[in-house]
């Protein structure tokens, strides 16, 4: 148990020496489970339960406060759906506009009380609790209320409204932690979400340069995220990969048309401004805080060089050469000989094929070209279904072409008739 629940424990065990032990019972059966969930809903439904059976109420709810909607709602009252009431309404209202708590043996002997859930739930409303919650800045957050003591006694003591109160002051503690660690782990999906879609930006930028497909980097990317998990690495290290492939080409941002759009052979010159991409893209990267954007930069520094060390721009060997890397060279070729470019058509799928076997401990690892060709239909299924539509286009605009000049050609005999 942390502090709060310390002193919840000793102070609701000292209120009634002779009923600590059902008490302590029950703090130290809730407590375990509260302090483990993380999710809303099920946090106010135990709040409620242990409220409930410290109190030995017949219903048990808590309220919170929807300042949007300025209501108060909740799911936790026992027995019925969710419900919806005024900010202001009956006695929750009451102690959330003035912050008191209240005590009442009759419900309907008090002017305050709205008898609407009783109507909505065909329930009879007898004595009531209700405690209000504060915030961390002692702002009113919502309400504890309990309805119709069970037992001997018909109504609450003074006894119980101490209890549910200092229950009041643990819960809201709770659901203060458990909002921040939901607006937390929010901003922390947001955050990665809008890093993965500026990094497809980019990529798709430095794509869009060099005439390429804009396919070209979803699929590197998703070649990379499989071979990765084939090969053996665990889902948040493919992921990783995934989400980082696409920014292998960022330096080509940095190469001139000139040489990025040739459609013939590189000279020696040329062909070693279009090496520097990578060395481009690597320091563009390298610049970032991100850990994500830094293990891009790696990617995008080592995905042109070879198991046999003759690649660049390091001219690193084995498994000198990052991992990512390694993995992001054979889905970056497995793609540019499969996709037809401006310089040349795809190659065919057999002759692929026996390029990487070919290239298997030169160019690419022995063992990532092993995985490859184990599942090679799986990888090579995306150029198979562009292929077929490829196909299937050509056809269709063939077939039109056709149909326009028989037209054309219909229209010219019946003019000269």
């Amino acid at each position: 148990m942390d502090t709060c629940e310390q002193n919840l424990a000793k102070n609701l065990a000292a209120s009634d020496s002779q009923d600590s032990d059902r008490i302590l019972g029950l703090l130290f059966s809730y407590m375990p489970k509260i302090a483990a969930e993380r999710k809303m809903q099920n946090l106010l439904v135990l709040m409620a339960d242990l409220g409930r059976s410290l109190v030995s109420a017949d219903r048990c709810s808590l309220w919170l406060i929807d300042g949007e909607r300025n209501e108060l709602w909740t799911k936790v009252a026992h027995g019925v759906s969710e419900l919806r009431i005024p900010i202001n309404a009956g006695f929750v209202g009451h102690s959330v506009k003035t912050g008191e708590a209240l005590l009442i043996e009759d419900a309907y002997k008090d002017e305050r009380f709205d008898r609407r859930s009783d109507e909505k739930t065909h329930y009879r409303t007898t004595s009531v609790m209700t405690v209000p919650l504060m915030d961390g800045s002692g702002k009113v957050m919502g309400v504890y209320q309990a309805i119709n003591k069970q037992g001997v006694n018909s109504v609450f003591s003074s006894q119980d409204l101490e209890r549910l109160a200092l229950t009041a002051v643990y819960s809201a503690k709770t659901i203060e932690s458990a909002r921040l660690t939901a607006e937390l782990e929010a901003s922390k999906d947001e955050l990665e979400a809008t890093q993965e879609e500026l990094i497809h930006i980019l990529g798709d930028v430095s794509e869009s340069r060099s005439r390429e497909t804009g396919d070209h980097i979803q699929r590197v990317a998703q070649i990379s995220y499989k071979l990765a998990l084939y090969y053996g690495l665990s889902e948040d290290e493919a992921r990783r990969i995934r989400l980082a492939a696409p920014m292998h080409d960022l330096g080509k941002v940095g190469i001139p048309d000139a040489v990025l759009n040739k459609p013939g052979r590189f000279t020696d010159e040329e062909y070693e401004i279009m090496k520097s991409h990578a060395i481009k893209g690597e320091q563009t990267l390298r610049k970032s805080k991100r850990e994500l954007l830094v293990f891009a930069a790696t990617l995008a520094g080592s995905h042109h060089e070879r198991w046999d060390g003759k690649g660049y721009p390091k001219g690193l060997k084995g498994e000198e050469i990052p991992l990512a890397g390694r993995i992001c060279a054979v889905a970056d070729v497995l793609d540019a000989l499969s996709s037809p470019r401006c310089y040349k058509p795809g190659w065919p799928e057999e002759k692929v094929k026996e390029e990487f076997i070919k290239q298997r401990g030169a160019q690419f690892q022995p063992e990532l070209v092993d995985v490859l060709i184990e599942h090679w239909d799986e990888m090579f299924d995306c150029f198979r279904q562009a292929r077929a539509e490829m196909e299937a286009a050509r056809a269709a605009e063939a077939a039109t072409m056709l149909a326009e000049a028989k037209a054309a050609e219909d229209a010219k005999g019946s003019t000269a008739q």
